[in-house]
């Protein structure tokens, strides 16, 4: 059955069909209230930044073992806050030394003198909305932080392409006030074998990764985060012992340390926190 050449509708249903189509459609992002937070937690379905009352983080002065990487960044994100010309950073290296963390702690080591730093967050699955956050971040009056936690890309994972627009910005440029900080567990954002085998089965070797692999070349910082050996272990855990004053016998703390990490087959930032979190439980300390 052919459908009608002239259906015509009468006003009372185009507006009925306005109307359910603007229902349909998502509500454009309110202009966001920076001015509320200091940290933003970046969501989409719909867009939004929601602020974070309290950042959970740790001074900086409790993160032992990292300095070169500590004094970097911070000198890096010292400079992007004071309105100077600054890097996007990658830190990459073993799990459990501090990545994250220290993003967090240099944020909020730098806010007594540069209330306007904000940070914001964004999730890797998140990052095809990346132009839609940085068209919100462009025109305020404040400078971002914006932190991808944990960012890596799987063999048919097309979300890095995404990624260049906070990391080269297209024809407009990454905004001013922006600087992109990410921490991944792999030098080059996917996994070795992957290149690997890529290379193995390309009519052009050279040329079947170049795109992923020189994703992490355009982030101007590369800060490495190793294994920590048994002295600066321990050297986290007696400054935690100070910070929170918890007092324990220097020989007792250690043989007890030594055991944790023994039992966790594993030394690291993250593993000398469980095991201070728990002594603190013990001891009857709260670490609110």
């Amino acid at each position: 059955m052919d459908a009608p050449q002239n259906l015509q509708l009468d006003p009372a249903t185009l507006t009925r069909i306005a109307e359910a189509l603007e229902r349909m459609a998502p509500a454009p992002l309110a202009t966001p209230a920076f001015e509320a937070a200091s940290g933003f937690v970046w969501h989409v379905a719909p867009d939004r930044l929601e602020p974070v009352p309290e950042i959970n983080r740790v001074e900086l002065e409790l993160l032992v073992g990292i300095d070169r990487s500590r004094d970097t960044l911070l000198e890096n994100t010292r400079r992007f806050a004071a309105g100077h010309a600054a890097n996007n950073a990658l830190l990459w290296g073993a799990r459990g030394m501090g990545k994250s963390s220290l993003v967090k702690a240099i944020h909020g080591a730098l806010l007594a003198d540069h209330p306007d730093l904000k940070l914001v967050e964004l999730q890797r699955e998140d990052l095809p909305s990346v132009a839609r956050l940085l068209s919100h971040l462009r025109g305020a009056p404040y400078r971002f932080i914006l932190f991808c936690d944990d960012l890596s890309f799987s063999h048919d994972d097309q979300h890095y392409k995404s990624l260049k627009a906070v990391l080269d910005g297209g024809i407009e440029g990454r905004p001013e006030n922006v600087v992109f900080y990410a921490t991944s567990n792999r030098r080059h954002l996917m996994p070795r074998d992957m290149i690997e085998n890529e290379r193995s089965s390309a009519i052009n070797p050279s040329e079947a990764v170049e795109e992923k692999v020189s994703l992490s070349d355009r982030f101007g910082l590369w800060l490495g985060f190793h294994p920590c050996n048994q002295d600066a272990f321990l050297a986290m855990i007696e400054g935690y012992c100070t910070a929170y004053g918890v007092t324990v016998a220097p020989e007792v703390l250690r043989a007890e340390a030594i055991e944790w990490q023994a039992t966790r087959g594993a030394r690291s930032g993250r593993v000398a926190w469980q095991f201070f979190t728990d002594l603190a439980g013990r001891h009857g300390v709260s670490l609110r």
